[in-house]
């Protein structure tokens, strides 16, 4: 389906939709903007607290939205685009595919409210016999007379891009998109984009002894695949390169450790970490970042079979440490691992991985949370956090301490793959840390990569996240 798209006009015609932004403590700036007894019924309704309103015209329709000053700017930021996501329904109804933002507020709040419009207007109809059907019609998305440069509109549309991109990506199912397809569709994103892209099929993989992918690989009739994608503009500010490594678990059942039916029925999100890096290695290539950057994905599903990995098989990893794999469904660390390994090749300045690694994480934070840890410095830690609540991909820092990695000791090998039931996603962490020989950073976004309902601008099923946390991180430590 064609996205929305945002643009500028000088000016809204009479004939346009209009959607009026305004502060609820300056009431008198909208006096202009509406007919006398719209502007009546506005006072008298916003002493009651109304905030919402809908004027129909001749040839057009106007919205207001109110709000009220929050002294957080990243809290006002948000609401603003919630408010944008919740103005969707009414323009749906009406079957408006245009409406023009005008800002009437102290600050210039429409390219956030055009922002959370865009995203929550997001549809994956691929696989419906007639998509025409279903498809909703919102095409543009104007901001009018904005003092808000035509660069960041422009980047604002590619990030939005991006974004359902990676959506799109976790949305196909298995049927549509094993290991191989996701090779396919990260060589046609870099072709679109403008990033490079290498796949390494099995006997690359087997040559570099990735022990962890291949043993995850072991049941399927698919073989795995390693991509490695590079963005390297000419002028690149950073000496070393970052690298972005992204989970590619293209369908979990858990191996002999088998989920419940329930656990299994969205396991084709297990590649979200991988679908995060394709989104931002696509998002800064076409915005040319000034940043040399890696992305790895180690791609597999994890099946049963046969030749499936037991619990209590001892397998070796690329770096030469054996685990001791006491189950199967802590797959994702090991091809993580693997690709953490490789990733020392680079002498990186900085590794950022991304996983729906553990429901652990999800028991512990929810969804509206990205779990996260890591060897990084502290000012890069709060770069990260900064980034997360500018885009409300928000994270919270849990910790490294020595001691929960005596879960991972083994009687029989240098690790287990699996701690005790407890704090699991710091285990998993722990697990990890052992493959970083740089400064290192874990994201583990189980609870908002995939949602069984909508929340707010974050669509059912794919949320995209870590797209635009990434590139807003990515964005702000290219100047410094």
């Amino acid at each position: 389906m064609k996205r929305v798209q945002l643009t500028t006009v000088q000016s809204a015609g009479t004939s346009d939709n209009l959607v009026v932004l305004a502060d609820k403590d300056k009431l008198d700036a909208l006096d202009a903007h509406l007919a006398p007894h719209e502007s009546a019924f506005l006072r008298r309704a916003a002493t009651l607290d109304v905030s919402n309103f809908f004027f129909p015209r001749a040839e057009s329709v106007v919205f207001v939205r109110l709000f009220k000053p929050d002294r957080d700017a990243a809290v006002a930021r948000e609401e603003v685009r919630l408010a944008g996501n919740d103005l969707l329904r009414e323009v749906r109804q009406y079957k408006l595919d245009s409406v023009t933002i005008r800002n009437l507020c102290q600050q210039d709040f429409s390219l956030s409210f055009a922002e959370g419009m865009a995203l929550g207007s997001y549809q994956f109809l691929k696989y419906f016999s007639k998509p025409s059907k279903k498809e909703k019609i919102l095409r543009e998305i104007r901001l009018e007379n904005t003092a808000i440069p035509d660069a960041d509109i422009r980047e604002t549309n590619t990030v939005l891009e991006a974004v359902f991109l990676a959506r799109d990506l976790v949305n196909e199912p298995h049927s549509h998109l094993n290991a191989v397809h996701l090779a396919e569709a990260v060589v046609a994103a870099g072709e679109t984009f403008g990033f490079s892209v290498d796949v390494l099929g099995k006997e690359k993989i087997e040559a570099l002894k990735m022990g962890g992918l291949l043993a995850v690989n072991q049941a399927s009739t698919v073989p795995p695949q390693f991509c490695v994608l590079e963005w390297k503009p000419e002028g690149a500010r950073n000496t070393k390169p970052i690298v972005l490594v992204g989970k590619g678990v293209v369908y979990d059942t858990g191996g002999l450790s088998l989920k419940p039916s329930d656990g299994m029925a969205y396991m084709k999100c297990d590649m979200a970490g991988a679908a995060a890096v394709v989104g931002t290695l696509a998002a800064a290539a076409k915005t040319g970042m000034p940043l040399h950057l890696i992305g790895l994905i180690p791609a597999t599903d994890n099946k049963i079979g046969e030749r499936a990995l037991s619990p209590g098989d001892v397998i070796t990893m690329g770096s030469g440490t054996t685990v001791e794999v006491v189950n199967t469904d802590a797959e994702g660390r090991l091809i993580l691992a693997d690709a953490l390994h490789f990733a020392q090749k680079y002498d990186p300045e900085l590794v950022l991985d991304l996983a729906t690694l553990t429901g652990s994480a999800v028991k512990a934070l929810g969804t509206q949370v990205i779990c996260y840890m890591g060897t990084a410095p502290e000012h890069v830690k709060k770069q990260l956090e900064n980034s997360g609540f500018a885009t409300y991909e928000r994270l919270v820092e849990l910790p490294l301490w020595k001691e929960f990695g005596d879960d991972l000791k083994s009687n029989i090998a240098d690790l287990k793959n699996l701690g005790s039931s407890n704090a699991g996603m710091i285990t998993a962490g722990k697990f990890l840390e052992h493959f970083t020989k740089f400064p290192w950073l874990h994201l583990d976004i189980a609870g908002p990569a995939y949602l069984r309902a909508a929340n707010g601008y974050r669509t059912k099923e794919g949320t995209g996240v870590g797209v635009r946390l990434l590139f807003d991180f990515l964005k702000k430590h290219a100047t410094i």
